[in-house]
């Protein structure tokens, strides 16, 4: 005779019932534990000097980034480069390694409306992986060689001022921003990463006395705009250092740094449009030169 009994005794185990509550309890638990790990990233950073340009690395590489997401990524996988999530990795027939912890960072959600009636964003936590945690063969970033004249070119394009030759600034001064006469005065002679640099700094100057840009350490803020700008343009870094934070970031709340340091990467990125606009508008030159040419 036939034995049913395995069809009592085989059965799947009861699926649970969505608990949406639960759901978002859960979510909002993530979202408070990444919102923790940015304020005490951003508290530690303020008083050490070396977590400070990290994070300045980790922002120059991920540019369109918002500070919020190049904190985290500083705070948990600084030397990342190129960040996807698992699926993301997968359609591209790349395989995340086993054992990989996540980084976690936030990804922008739907725009609600607040209790005094304007709209905000609200925002989820998403993991991702870095290259270096896939199966994917890591090739070292092109160099963009870049002609010098033309690299100091595009970074004086569209510039708030005007740039002269002077030969009367003071000893150990290369250039200097004058806001009475618009002006950024170069001493005469320099080579190219030296006006790079110097040039990068002045002109954060003139973009936060044009644009009526308050913060905390201005000379900080232009000194840390200049080192972003020569991250990522391939201009020497050498000679900088963050060893002496502001005594007044340390007194700042997580909240009012991180505006402070929004400032610093919103002036590199305006700048960073304009050298991109000039490099643009030469390349198309370029093109249409050379298809006059055939």
């Amino acid at each position: 005779m036939p034995n049913y009994d395995d069809l009592f005794t085989t059965q799947p185990a009861p699926q649970e019932e969505f608990n949406k509550d639960a759901w978002a309890a859960k979510k909002q638990a993530e979202r408070k534990d990444v919102y923790l790990m940015i304020d005490t990233y951003a508290h530690e950073m303020s008083i050490d000097g070396g977590l400070f340009q990290g994070y300045l690395d980790v922002q120059a590489r991920f540019d369109l980034y918002s500070v919020s997401n190049a904190i985290l990524i500083a705070a948990q996988c600084p030397e990342a480069t190129k960040l996807a999530d698992f699926d993301t990795w997968k359609a591209d027939g790349v395989y995340v390694k086993r054992c990989q912890d996540a980084i976690t960072i936030l990804e922008p959600g739907k725009e609600y409306k607040k209790d005094d009636g304007s709209r905000g964003v609200s925002y989820n936590v998403k993991k991702v992986f870095d290259i270096s945690q896939t199966r994917a063969e890591q090739r070292p970033a092109p160099a963009v060689a870049r002609d010098e004249r033309l690299l100091l070119k595009a970074l004086m394009n569209n510039a708030p001022c005007r740039f002269a030759i002077s030969n009367e600034l003071p000893e150990g001064v290369n250039m200097a921003y004058h806001a009475e006469s618009n002006v950024i005065y170069v001493r005469q002679g320099l080579d190219a990463p030296t006006i790079f640099r110097g040039l990068a700094q002045e002109l954060a100057r003139a973009h936060m006395d044009k644009g009526g840009i308050a913060c905390e350490s201005p000379d900080f803020t232009a000194y840390s705009v200049s080192y972003l700008l020569c991250k990522r343009n391939g201009v020497s870094v050498e000679g900088f250092s963050f060893q002496r934070m502001p005594e007044s970031y340390a007194m700042m709340d997580a909240k009012a740094l991180r505006a402070e340091v929004a400032t610093i990467r919103d002036m590199a990125g305006e700048i960073t449009a304009d050298m991109n606009r000039f490099f643009a508008a030469q390349e198309k030159a370029q093109k249409n030169r050379d298809g006059g040419a055939r």
